[in-house]
């Protein structure tokens, strides 16, 4: 898995991002135990800047790493600031006299296309943000639906993936795709902040996370403030996310609808086209009257699972539905795979698979709960090809490809009559001449892995 740019985060392949407060961490360097004072927590606030709090939520953070903020500072300088102003900050905490600062403007792919805003906080704020997280889970997360699966401890996309497997096998076979506009950018506070408040009495809590939603983003020289929406790139963002749309899921689960979340990616799964219309429409009004969302109809549709992905992943048609990957799942990783061969012309090919395993291995670990073997083969056997014809470059002249060649088993006429066939490096890498020099096993040799064997393993 890798972290975003900069954002206090871990992403699987499929661009969503996760948060886990509850991972047993360790770092090399930490504030002394004499930065944090130690006080008995009675308060909500307090239990935030507890000493145990604040030392796991320092961990949390310069584990996650991240870029630095506006202010410049790094997570490394991080221990030496807080044994220097822990005190002072602590006091600004209890005494609500902090103030968050600007977040730094960035932008990352979005796995369906287009670029995502996120703002970078401050190490400090990130500090402070994931000392909040670790505080509120344990209020909020309980109360949340068992349909929902993002960013919740002990819960993935995995099994958000087998949830939409066992609603459509069980015979729920439309489902209502739902596509929030611009979600994150969208959220009203004063709705947000009410529905915090329902769990949350700490006046100064209540204060500081208002205080974060209308930091603002510091972009182009200048600080612009924001309105409306939460700032994505801060461990706090994805619970205030689910805060909000837990309104929508006790609403689903209410008129006994079989759904699944994933932060703003909903779909509920109904038996037929005239009920997904209906569930479509009555939705639609209820995120709009009464949380003031909007629905994004061009994406949005009611149509059969197996047309529509969930999370990196499909179905397939029959009764029993097995589980596949989307094709634009398929088209991400070959996408992925063409940088890397791209970067490597004139590198030799042990370095060019060692870079390849990583980015195959991620793949295959999220992807192994399909049950489909012939896209992963036909995965396996694309990227064989695509290697061998960075090969048949790399060899360049056919007296360098006719003496490989035969230094690989070919005959002398076969390889010389192969060398100098004046065809391309594509047409090559698919003929028999390069598949009986180059098998399967010689990459297997190499370090090559199978997506294949990894997923069915």
């Amino acid at each position: 898995m890798k972290t975003d740019h900069g954002a206090n985060t871990v992403t699987h392949p499929e661009g969503q991002e996760q948060y886990s407060a509850s991972q047993p961490v360790s770092v090399e360097t930490s504030p002394t135990s004499s930065s944090w004072t130690k006080a008995e927590p009675a308060s909500l606030m307090e239990r935030v800047v507890d000493p145990k709090n604040m030392e796991r939520a320092y961990r949390r953070v310069v584990t996650n790493k991240g870029a630095p903020g506006v202010d410049g500072m790094t997570v490394h300088q991080l221990a030496d600031h807080l044994n220097q102003h822990w005190p002072t900050l602590r006091e600004r905490l209890l005494t609500n006299e902090y103030h968050p600062s600007p977040t730094r403007a960035a932008t990352i792919p979005k796995p369906k296309g287009g670029t995502r805003e996120l703002g970078i906080p401050t190490v400090t704020d990130r500090l402070i943000q994931q000392a909040l997280f670790q505080v509120l889970v344990p209020i909020f997360d309980p109360a949340f639906s068992a349909s929902s699966y993002g960013y919740r401890p002990k819960r993935s996309a995995k099994q958000a993936v087998s949830a939409m497997k066992a609603h459509v096998t069980a015979g729920h076979r439309w489902v209502v795709d739902l596509d929030l506009e611009a979600f994150f950018d969208r959220v009203n506070h004063d709705l947000l902040m009410a529905r915090v408040a329902r769990r949350v009495d700490d006046k100064r809590v209540l204060r500081l996370i208002r205080r974060y939603l209308k930091a603002g983003i510091f972009q182009h020289g200048l600080p612009t403030p924001r309105l409306q929406g939460t700032p994505q790139g801060g461990p706090l963002s994805p619970l205030l996310a689910n805060i909000l749309l837990d309104d929508m899921d006790k609403e689903l689960e209410h008129r006994g609808h079989r759904f699944c979340r994933y932060a703003d990616d909903v779909q509920i799964y109904v038996r037929s086209r005239r009920a997904g219309e209906r569930v479509m429409a009555s939705l639609s009004d209820f995120l709009e009257n009464s949380l003031r969302l909007t629905v994004n109809r061009s994406k949005s549709a009611v149509d059969r699972p197996w047309r529509r992905g969930y999370l990196g992943y499909s179905l397939t048609w029959h009764k029993q539905s097995k589980l596949t990957f989307a094709k634009t799942s398929l088209t991400r990783v070959m996408q992925r795979v063409r940088e890397i061969l791209k970067r490597g012309k004139g590198r030799h090919i042990q370095r060019v698979i060692k870079e390849l395993e990583p980015v195959l291995r991620g793949w295959a670990h999220y992807f192994d709960l399909v049950d489909v073997k012939r896209p992963l083969e036909t995965l396996d056997q694309w990227i064989r090809r695509r290697l061998r014809g960075l090969i048949w470059r790399q060899w360049k002249r056919p007296k360098t490809r006719r003496r490989k060649l035969m230094a690989l088993g070919l005959d002398a006429c076969r390889a010389w009559k192969s060398a100098g066939n004046g065809r391309g490096p594509w047409w090559n890498a698919g003929a028999s001449h390069i598949n009986q020099a180059l098998p399967r096993k010689w990459f297997n040799h190499q370090g090559l892995i199978s997506v294949l064997d990894t997923v069915m393993v």
